[in-house]
């Protein structure tokens, strides 16, 4: 049982990765295709966005035509029928997992959103790479955000998270918000007034993170450190 229960209008932390840490994004296609169902999926009705996505699938669109789709923003009309289910603040997408910040815009919207995300992706990866069960490990993780200094910080580690693993640099990774945030991408998949409400500018918000992504780091390998120190001796006692 998830002891988190959403509220409306209350910010989380969602994350997962994929089954016995493998990969859940092997090429491009695969991260443009979970993209496409972020923006899909987010809607109350769901026909629509499967017929959306079928459409995509039966056009069979090279990497570039999928992604112009992907940029595509809905009419007014569209966008007055069709209610979301979450704000998506930030994402960021790594090989074997990916994290969002998302905020809940109506009574269950979380666990509509990310049930219809995760089953849409599974069936899709499964089919492409000739595979069954589940893609990823267990029910997906959700932490509540409870103050806006915890914000500024998550919005940080999801937007860095590509360099916080040392992977790169965050500003090559195109598969996270940070370009929209930084301006070097015109995408509308993300709400970022919340940039603008907790930093003020994208210079101020690249200065924090250059003070505490350090900080992140250290704490990840002293995590590591613990980690393995208590395998150890739980060894050791079993011996």
């Amino acid at each position: 049982m998830r002891k988190v229960k959403f509220q409306t209008g209350e910010y989380y932390h969602i994350y997962n990765r994929g089954v016995d840490k493998r990969e859940v994004f092997c090429n491009e296609k695969d991260f443009i295709r979970f993209l496409t169902g972020m923006r899909e999926f987010n809607k109350k009705e769901t026909i629509n966005s499967l017929y959306r996505l079928n459409q995509i699938k039966k056009k069979r669109l090279n990497a570039e035509k999928e992604a112009k789709l992907l940029r595509f923003s809905a009419s007014a009309e569209n966008r007055r029928s069709l209610a979301s289910l979450v704000g998506l603040i930030s994402y960021s997408l790594i090989p074997n997992h990916y994290h969002f910040i998302l905020k809940q815009s109506m009574d269950n919207g979380i666990k509509n959103f990310m049930h219809k995300l995760g089953t849409g992706y599974t069936n899709y990866f499964n089919a492409k790479h000739k595979r069954s069960g589940s893609l990823f490990q267990g029910p997906f993780n959700a932490v509540p955000i409870k103050d806006s200094y915890y914000l500024c910080k998550l919005l940080i580690y999801v937007n860095y998270n590509y360099e916080i693993h040392n992977l790169g640099k965050a500003g090559s990774w195109p598969w996270s918000s940070y370009s929209d945030i930084t301006g070097k991408r015109n995408g509308t998949l993300c709400n970022l007034n919340i940039i603008k409400e907790e930093f003020g500018t994208v210079e101020e918000f690249k200065n924090l993170a250059a003070e505490i992504i350090p900080e992140i780091k250290e704490n990840k390998k002293l995590r590591k450190y613990l980690l393995e120190e208590n395998k150890k001796l739980r060894k050791y006692l079993l011996e």
